[in-house]
């Protein structure tokens, strides 16, 4: 047997040969089938807070389009209270990963007409992807347009089974409303916690705070937007949390603040960059 030692080696060698690229295949092979189906088109659909329009974004929009590798086209909508749609702007066929903007006539603020926004977000939705025939998209809200998003994913999207949301960013999004403490719970929270479980689990989810004076960004307490720790995580495939202070982080600039772009850029439409904000960016979330 010791004279044979050699041979040992040459088959284990043999077998390596020949089964490494039979591994390295059915890697390959089962990316390519979870890619399958997916619609090139992935488009970025966003929803602004209460009282603001679907023209809320066009700064943040502007500043997208500064230093970026792509242009993205750009439709709006604003969905009527019977459930009919208004539509500006256009979508470029060429364009594969286009920003929509979701604005709605009845936008006022009050848990009551966020749930019916709820309603309204999936009434657009179905004749988006009607018109458009994608099935995968990322989410984008400030304020309520995230609890709204939350709402819309816990209870709705399942009405839509052949579609998928890959990444959801909210800013500044008050999950416990306007309340400052650490342990009472409004009914906005209570509905967002009840429903949970319908979120989806291969969600990545990005929650951003602005903090004028580590406690508020002037308008959503800091303590409200970190509730949402209690929603989405152990729900969501993964949950981050990011802090953003200094200059422009009143709430009402927060969509537009370079340090919030550039998250936007780096993690929602996973676009390069600079080494100097993606070190910066590094720093900032907690998990």
């Amino acid at each position: 047997m010791k004279r044979n030692w050699w041979k040992w080696v040459l088959g284990l060698v043999i077998l390596v040969g020949v089964c490494w690229p039979a591994y390295t295949w059915s890697q390959a092979n089962i990316k390519t089938l979870k890619n399958a189906g997916r619609s090139q088109m992935a488009p970025v659909i966003m929803i602004p807070g209460s009282s603001a329009t679907q023209n809320r974004f066009d700064s943040l929009i502007t500043e997208l389009g500064k230093e970026t590798p792509k242009k993205h086209s750009v439709l709006k909508l604003t969905v009527q209270t019977d459930g009919s749609i208004k539509y500006s702007g256009s979508i470029d066929n060429r364009d594969k990963e286009p920003f929509i903007v979701i604005g709605f006539a009845n936008n006022k603020d009050g848990k009551a007409n966020i749930d019916k926004q709820a309603v309204w977000l999936n009434t657009a939705l179905k004749e988006l992807i009607k018109t458009y025939k994608f099935n995968h998209f990322s989410a984008l809200g400030h304020s309520n347009g995230g609890l709204i998003w939350t709402l819309f994913l816990e209870r709705y999207l399942k009405q839509s089974p052949k579609v998928h949301v890959d990444r959801l960013m909210t800013i500044a999004s008050p999950y416990n409303m306007e309340s400052t403490s650490t342990t009472a719970k409004t009914s906005m929270f209570k509905e967002l916690y009840k429903y949970r479980s319908g979120l989806p689990e291969s969600l990545t989810v990005y929650s951003i705070a602005g903090t004028e004076n580590y406690s508020s960004d002037g308008t959503v307490p800091a303590n409200s937007v970190n509730y949402g720790k209690y929603i989405y995580q152990h729900q969501v495939k993964h949950f981050t949390e990011i802090t953003v202070t200094g200059a422009n982080t009143a709430h009402s600039d927060l969509p537009q603040n370079k340090q919030i772009v550039a998250l936007i850029r780096q993690y929602l439409l996973v676009e390069k960059v600079p080494d100097r904000i993606r070190r910066q960016n590094q720093q900032q979330p907690r998990q």
